[in-house]
This record gives structure tokens, C-alpha cells and sequence, in this order.
């Protein structure tokens, strides 16, 4: 299928509100929705196990959500929200968390129009927080960041920020948020949003999978807040917003050792996957001298679709990125891929996938019809006739997809 001629409404489908879930459940006790030739299952999460192959690598995004939303007060009437989007003169998201007094941030400015030239302040015991705006580009403001204690962005925002919780969801951040909209395995801070397939697993999930044999790894794509932005004009004129993630050689070995071994691939999450993909178009374009690795590394949007000359047999084209980190003299290296997996799109590298239910007319059904075509429909219908909830805190599903 050519990426051109796609329609974003033949991937719109009616949500009702009250299908929203505006809490989680327990992790473990969503419901499940199981996608497979054709057949669809229903379970719970904590039985997910007993539905993957006995011999699954699974891969699961280990960001960890910052507390982006910094609220500051204008008056005693009103605020002035910051959210804080993309660091400034960083190599890395990572690297500017640990910044200490001062720092520049893109961010979203809600009541931008009241916040005069003055600079806003925020005082928590010993913090004493001062924002400062800048230029406008389009509709984000550079905002620069103080503070007076010694401490680093990441416990600055840890101490004044809020839970950046989606839009659809029609509530104030609760502190309960902090933790259940957060992943038992969050390690590397730099998300604004959640990986949410990733909600549901506990210890004990992942210890029910190991003792089939299954395989549990993790790699890093930070979630930016354009992973919201439905597409409002045509699907190829659509800009996917860029996440950073990374090139990590411990992940690579493993992976390089699953795919020798044959063993099915399962992200946990579109952001997973998305992951998983940028490495091997990044180890396409290295091989064939088409990665300007002086510079940052950015995978295009539609490279996949665009350049399907440069694909590799995947097995080679994560092997060949092995010499990318040795050229480089590093264990681990920051990129950002636009990619976007839409109908057309041919997967390599994977066998089934692990997600929530996602908005209409969004990428992320783009995504999910990819890899089950028009049978999503299908799977939607059944969730909505049998009572699931959606979106971030909602239930979730495993796709094996029909290619």
C-alpha cells in the first residue's frame, strides 16, 4: 500500500466517553483481549503467559515518566502551567536531568497570554523555582528554568511537578497518579507521557513468564507529548513528532542472539516497537553509508516506505551496528526516530505485539492496522460490544499480526 493514498478516517471508529477509563485497575486484573488468525480470546493481563509462545523475547520500554506539568502561580486567583516538552542544548533528555541550578526547555504554556515579561515564581521549602519565557515557535515558548538548591532537573521536577496526565482523561493529577501512572520497571527518567502497555505487568507477571522460559529485556524510547497528536490533516502530510531512544550494546547482543535463535519478538507498547524498528532501519542505513553518525541521528518518518531499497535481512542489519558502536567508541548512543508504521509497512523483526486501545484517527491505530490490517476493525467492535475500557488506563490486547 502506498503510504500517499492513505485516509485517516478509514481508521476512525466512535468512542464513547464513558469508555475512557479515568483509573486503573490492579495491575494484572485488566482485561485482555487476544488477537490470533482470525480468533479473539478474552482474559486477564495476570494470565497473559498462558497466551505467548513458551519461547517469547520480550521487550519492554524501561523510560520513566518526569513530573512535567510545573504549576506556577500567577496570583491567588490563577496559574500559569509549564510543560515541560524538550531540553535545550542537550546531547540527551538523560544528560539534562542531571543538570543542576539552570536550564532551557521547549515547553507548552497554558495561559500564556496572561504571563507578562515578569518572571514566575514557585516556592517549596527550600526550592525556590523561577521561570523566565522566551521566544514563541509556533505554539511552544523556550522557557528558562532556575533554581537555588543543589539538586538535579529530574528531583527538581520529582519535588514541584505534577503527573502529566493525557487530555482525554477529565480529572486533576491525583498523588496516586505518581505511581500507577508509571511503570514497575520505569529506570531512565525523560517521558512526558507513559508507555502504557507497560502498566499492566508486575513482578509477579514477569516471574509467571520466566518460569515458562520466556525472556524479559528492556531498551528506552523517551514519550513525547506529540504521541497525542491526532492526525487532522492527510496521513502524508502528517509530521510525526521525533522521540529520542538509544543504542545500547548489551540490548543489541541480546537481540542479535534472539534473532539467530528464531525466537518470536513481542514488544510491550507501540513505543517498543517503534524502538525496535529505528534500530534496524539504523542499522539498514549505516550499512548501506547513508548515517551521518557526526551528527544526531535522526531515522525519517517515512524511510521505510520511501526507501525500501536499503532494507537488510534483519539479522545483518543488527549485526552491522555492532561496528557502528566500535567507530563511535561507545556502549550506548542517543538517536531520535520519526519513524511511523502505518498499512504497508512490513515488519521484520517481530511477532505479535502487547497495547492498549488507542484513539481514533491517531498514528497509533495507523500502527495497529499494520500489523492486523483491517481486521483492528474487528478487535474494536469486540472490545466496545464487550464492556473493555480504553486508553492509557484502560484494558489492552495481543495482536499477532497476519503477515
Amino acid at each position: 500500500m502506498d503510504h500517499r493514498s492513505l485516509d485517516i478516517e478509514t481508521f476512525n471508529y466512535s468512542l464513547p466517553e464513558d469508555r475512557i477509563a479515568a483509573y486503573p485497575l490492579p495491575r494484572g486484573e485488566s482485561q485482555l483481549l487476544v488477537y490470533r488468525k482470525g480468533q479473539i480470546e478474552q482474559s486477564k493481563y495476570k494470565n497473559i503467559d498462558d497466551y505467548l509462545p513458551a519461547n517469547s523475547w520480550l521487550v519492554f520500554n524501561e523510560t520513566k515518566v518526569v513530573q512535567a506539568r510545573l504549576l506556577f502561580p500567577k496570583n491567588e486567583q490563577s496559574i500559569i502551567e509549564v510543560f515541560c516538552l524538550e531540553p535545550i542544548g542537550f546531547k540527551s533528555i538523560e544528560e539534562a536531568m542531571l543538570a543542576k541550578k539552570s536550564i532551557k526547555y521547549r515547553c507548552l504554556v497554558g495561559g500564556a497570554r496572561k504571563w507578562k515579561n515578569h518572571p514566575l515564581q514557585m516556592k517549596l521549602g527550600p526550592l525556590n523555582l523561577v521561570a523566565e519565557k522566551g521566544n514563541r515557535i509556533d505554539s511552544e515558548f523556550e522557557i528558562s528554568l532556575s533554581w537555588d538548591a543543589d539538586i538535579s532537573f529530574s528531583e527538581v521536577l520529582d519535588l514541584a511537578g505534577k503527573t502529566p496526565l493525557p487530555p482525554y482523561i477529565k480529572r486533576k493529577a491525583e498523588l496516586a497518579d505518581k505511581t500507577t501512572y508509571q511503570t514497575t520497571y520505569a529506570r531512565r527518567a525523560g517521558s512526558v507521557a507513559a508507555p502504557t502497555a507497560g502498566l499492566h505487568f508486575n513482578e509477579k507477571i514477569f516471574a509467571k513468564m520466566r518460569q515458562k522460559g520466556m525472556d524479559i529485556n528492556f531498551l528506552t524510547l523517551h514519550v513525547g507529548a506529540g504521541t497525542f497528536k491526532p492526525v487532522s490533516t492527510s496521513v502524508a502530510e502528517h509530521e510525526m513528532h521525533a522521540e529520542e531512544s538509544f543504542l545500547d550494546r548489551e540490548f543489541l547482543l541480546k537481540l542479535k542472539k534472539a534473532l539467530q535463535n528464531k525466537r518470536p519478538i513481542i514488544p510491550v507498547g507501540t513505543t517498543s516497537l517503534r524502538a525496535l524498528e529505528s534500530i534496524y532501519w539504523l542499522g539498514c542505513l549505516y550499512y548501506h553509508k547513508k548515517l551521518a553518525i557526526d551528527t544526531e541521528i535522526v531515522i525519517p518518518q517515512w524511510l521505510a516506505f520511501e526507501n525500501q531499497d536499503l532494507a537488510l535481512e534483519p539479522l545483518k542489519a543488527i549485526s552491522v551496528l555492532e561496528k557502528l558502536l566500535d567507530e563511535k567508541k561507545v556502549d550506548w548512543l542517543p538517536f531520535k526516530t520519526q519513524i511511523i508504521i502505518a498499512p504497508g509497512y512490513k515488519h521484520r523483526l517481530i511477532s505479535a505485539l502487547i497495547t492498549n486501545f488507542h484513539q481514533p484517527k491517531s498514528t497509533l491505530m495507523l500502527l495497529v492496522a499494520s500489523l492486523i490490517e483491517d481486521e483492528w476493525k474487528k478487535v474494536y467492535d469486540y472490545a466496545l460490544q464487550n464492556e473493555f475500557r480504553f486508553l492509557s488506563y484502560g484494558d489492552g490486547c495481543l495482536l499477532f499480526k497476519n503477515q
